[in-house]
């Protein structure tokens, strides 16, 4: 077995026994990097000297007998839009394609006092837009189980260094379903946290009232471990919650007997491929097994939720992404006049899926508009919250398919970008409602990996934990491995 492939908490069994040294995990990771990456094209920039430099200072500590962080000695990958002090961190643009931050995002101080080992940063669909990493403006990754189809998106890159045992866990953002998706299509553990349980200091914001940080691994287990270490009140974010960060490693007990479990029709209807629906049924069959109870449901709001995002967070994007403007930092085209400049450089700088949402969003924005469209879609924002907040009332998780298909072929809905927004169907109504949610492994539909999400209540992500890993310790999906 891969050091890499073992589970965090063995991992550092094996630090404590001194089977192996902290170099000597690194060493692995950046060779198995170098191994499949040509394949894969996971990671933009890698930060070798970095990595091994960190691994001799763990080292000497661990020779020290020195207690160590929650993540000591666990090489990870971090998405290309959380910014990494003197690490180039380029949101796979070519706007940014040289910025090299000065300080760091607080997820990445957290990771630093966890004693995590970042390897380098992974691909990304440009500015988290898309659902494939196919709109990174560097190159596409591919999905490990099939070099021909894409690993998902936005965070792309972290879910196929994941599944490709390059690291043992990576950072993504989730903005409607960017960690989940992917996850689910490369076949690991995705975990959305509720929205303001992460900080979002230092990641580059798409949009600002649906953007969350969380991690991406291959097991239950080591979700929660990552997320122990950067879940948080943060006084840099005013929207991180200040409210108590539990125990996550409390609720991996495996029992779920008495969890009420809410299955919405609207999550196995038309447009699902039967494959999914199968494996959704499968699983709802163990946790039945467990003494779980589920019932069928209805999200009624839930038809409007893609077309409610693909208005808010075009809206948001074309408030944030007004910065680059080629002034204060980033690519500056040359032209002999300021407006020239600005149009220049943003014409030159960002990809067609970007300039699609920020005019997108201009255009709700725009006056005599703002009403119709964006004001509108904030209102069935609350609506398909207020159905979610019906639901828990009687039920302590909602169950369904994290995404309508399995993984699809490289290039076959880039120029179907409608069809590409429906990809997250599933996934968007837990941003717009700010809840936490889990995608993890649960079968396979034609020779591609299925993702079961289990979506939780505000700040419940125990109980989400607790559901998953309970799934997850009677089933041996996440066992599965690509043969790459």
């Amino acid at each position: 077995m891969s050091l890499l492939d073992r589970p965090i908490q063995e991992i550092h069994d094996g630090l404590r026994k001194k089977d192996f040294s902290v170099r000597e995990l690194v060493e692995a990771s950046l060779q198995r990097i170098r191994a499949v990456d040509e394949q894969v094209k996971a990671f933009l920039t890698l930060d070798e000297e970095g990595a091994l430099k960190k691994a001799n200072a763990l080292d000497r500590r661990l020779a020290a007998g020195e207690a160590g962080g929650l993540l000591f000695g666990i090489p990870a990958g971090i998405k290309d839009n959380i910014v990494t002090k003197g690490v180039r961190t380029t949101c796979a643009s070519k706007i940014l394609a040289h910025y090299e931050p000065i300080y760091n995002a607080t997820v990445m101080d957290k990771l630093d006092a966890a004693d995590a080992v970042m390897v380098g940063k992974t691909n990304m669909d440009e500015f988290a837009m898309g659902s494939s990493t196919e709109n990174s403006a560097f190159f596409p990754t591919r999905n490990p189980w099939d070099l021909e189809r894409v690993p998902g998106g936005s965070s792309g890159g972290s879910a196929a260094a994941v599944a490709a045992g390059e690291v043992v866990f990576a950072l993504g953002s989730d903005t409607g379903g960017s960690i989940r998706q992917p996850a689910a299509y490369c076949g690991v553990v995705g975990l959305k946290p509720t929205y303001g349980r992460v900080s979002r200091f230092g990641l580059v914001a798409f949009a600002s009232s649906l953007d969350q940080i969380g991690p991406i691994t291959r097991t239950v287990a080591d979700a929660a471990y990552v997320l122990q270490a950067i879940a948080g009140h943060d006084p840099y974010d005013s929207t991180s919650a200040d409210v108590e960060v539990p125990d996550y490693t409390a609720a991996l007990t495996g029992d779920v007997k008495g969890l009420k479990i809410a299955v919405p029709k609207e999550y196995l209807g038309d447009g699902i491929d039967e494959g999914v629906r199968r494996r959704v049924l499968e699983a709802l069959e163990v946790f039945a097994s467990l003494g779980a109870e589920w019932e069928e449901v209805s999200l009624p709001h839930s038809d409007y939720a893609v077309a409610c995002y693909y208005l808010i967070a075009p809206s948001e994007a074309s408030s944030n992404l007004a910065r680059y403007d080629g002034v204060r930092y980033g690519v500056r085209a040359e032209a002999d006049n300021l407006l020239d400049m600005y149009k220049q450089t943003r014409s030159q700088g960002f990809g067609p899926e970007v300039k699609r949402r920020i005019m997108l969003g201009t255009f709700a924005l725009s006056s005599g508009y703002y009403d119709a469209y964006y004001l509108k879609a904030q209102k069935v924002r609350t609506l398909i919250k207020r159905d979610f907040e019906r639901l828990f009332e009687r039920y302590d998780v909602v169950i369904g398919p994290t995404a309508p298909t399995p993984a699809f072929k490289l290039g076959e809905k880039v120029d179907d970008p409608l069809t590409m927004y429906l990809n997250d169907i599933c996934t968007i109504p837990v941003n717009l409602a700010g809840l936490p949610a889990i995608s993890i492994p649960c079968g396979f539909s034609d020779g591609l990996p299925v993702g079961l999400q289990i979506i939780g209540k505000p700040f419940d992500e125990l109980t989400v934990l607790r559901a998953a890993y309970a799934f997850e310790v009677h089933t041996d999906h996440h066992k599965a491995r690509p043969a790459l």
